[in-house]
């Protein structure tokens, strides 16, 4: 598992190799979502720092399997147009998991 720094903080981790972690971390679109995804009131990223790929910590990765073992599989997964290679296989895809608490998107708060 590997985790995206973004100055000094640990933000994600995802359950792939270092390549993989490495081309979705720093794909066009991804970028853009964190880009737009705030915590505290304050982006993810400002578009100017360095997305640091890194191997997960132990602690990283039991904050990640327990997350996984609570999701009950019922989220709002929607295609991604920016992503169109993509496929439903299960298998292949990676998770990832934000380590940070992401605020809720105003929209979203009041569906």
């Amino acid at each position: 598992m590997f985790t995206l720094e973004i100055d000094g903080t640990a933000v994600a981790v995802i359950n792939s190799d270092e390549a993989s972690a490495k081309d979705l971390f720093t794909c066009d679109g991804f970028k853009e979502d964190i880009r737009t995804m705030t915590t505290g009131g304050k982006p993810l990223w400002n578009g100017t720092s360095a997305l640091k790929v890194r191997a997960a910590t132990e602690d990283e990765v039991e904050i990640f399997e327990d997350a996984l073992a609570e999701d009950d599989g019922e989220g709002d997964f929607v295609d991604d147009a920016r992503h169109p290679d993509t496929d439903s296989d299960d298998e292949d895809e990676a998770d990832i998991v934000f380590l940070v608490d992401i605020d809720e998107d105003e929209d979203e708060a009041d569906a």
